[in-house]
């Protein structure tokens, strides 16, 4: 396992991300205790010391499992949890990003994952209610107090994590240093804003659902639909070829579906560190390989085409051969693009 830095600072993580979300079986599926130990540790044994989980993660067991797991050794992970989403039913002021509920929630998950401090706070989804600066300022008062360590934004329109940071900068408070978006071969309409604001502001991007849901893995085309409902917008004739190129791909360079399907979000052409949800330590032994591999770029050509989307205005307008003549005048052949 390889690291890289998280987003505009220093902190090292690993190539690829644990996610928890099936630690614990109160979600009416998942893995217990030492089902979930048994992915932690196959993962922890190649060198991850990425960590990502939430408040609302199967109500709270997630981050009691990786409080157990990780407590001999706590200062070698990079813990990352969540707030924002509900802790309890019928109450407004137990969701949301605001300072009382941030304030809560924190204080119960350090609880929860029995340590002193999160390494990254996840504002979880935006709610559309509370400025950014209410945000921000809290998020650096928890930073300030040492609870917190680093912060990042997810499930959150681009321009509202563009104007965040911009404020952060100019009062000189913590900046969102990564973005956790829904990303992959399936879903590719965060490359319309998500990415290129993530890639802008140097902010390491941690795709969730990388195999969307297994669906790249091929194994709806085999029958096994697992949980997905019959009227899944992952279930239809675009996405079958997809994952049917996805398998094609995987047979020619000698190693499966996943390991494509996860490379491929890797190989972006910025700091992207996808998610991989587990809940047998096989599943995440596969995907580990991920990282010993790499796509060429025949491929990635044949995977990018395969899946590719229309990026809608102003994104297509730009690629208008008429629109690049009159922007140039004839010469962007001529011209060195920086990233």
């Amino acid at each position: 396992m390889k690291y890289q830095l998280f987003g505009h600072t220093g902190l090292r993580v690993s190539e690829l991300c644990l996610g928890t979300m099936g630690f614990g079986t109160e979600n009416g599926w998942g893995a217990d205790f030492e089902g979930s130990k048994a992915v932690f540790e196959a993962y922890a044994n190649a060198g991850g010391n990425f960590l990502d989980t939430a408040n609302i993660y199967t109500q709270g067991t997630s981050e009691k499992f990786l409080g157990e797991f990780i407590g001999s050794d706590r200062d070698h992970y990079v813990l990352a949890t969540k707030y924002s989403l509900k802790d309890r039913n019928g109450d407004p002021n137990y969701a949301g990003n605001h300072r009382k509920n941030m304030m809560r929630s924190v204080q119960e998950s350090l609880k929860r994952l029995q340590t002193d401090y999160i390494d990254v706070l996840w504002l979880h989804i935006w709610d559309f209610t509370t400025h950014p600066e209410e945000v921000l300022l809290a998020m650096n008062d928890l930073i300030s107090k040492g609870l917190v360590h680093y912060i990042g934004i997810s499930d959150t329109p681009a321009w509202r994590v563009a104007q965040a940071n911009t404020i952060a900068e100019l009062r000189g408070w913590n900046r969102f240093a990564g973005l956790q978006v829904e990303y992959s071969l399936i879903n590719r309409t965060a490359e319309r804003d998500l990415l290129p604001v993530a890639k802008a502001l140097n902010l390491t991007l941690t795709p969730w659902a990388p195999l969307a849901g297994g669906a790249l893995t091929g194994k709806y085309i085999k029958g096994d639909k697992g949980r997905l409902p019959e009227n899944s917008k992952r279930l239809n004739e675009r996405n079958t070829q997809i994952a049917q190129k996805v398998i094609e791909v995987a047979n020619a360079l000698g190693c499966t579906p996943a390991q494509v399907a996860l490379r491929w979000t890797m190989q972006r052409n910025q700091s992207v560190v996808p998610i991989v949800g587990a809940t047998k330590a096989s599943q995440i032994v596969d995907a580990l390989g991920a990282v010993t591999i790499d796509i060429p770029a025949t491929s990635l050509k044949e995977l990018n085409e395969v899946s590719d989307i229309e990026l809608g205005f102003p994104g297509d307008f730009f690629n208008e051969p008429g629109v690049i003549d009159v922007t140039y005048a004839q010469t962007k052949s001529q011209i060195i693009f920086r990233d």
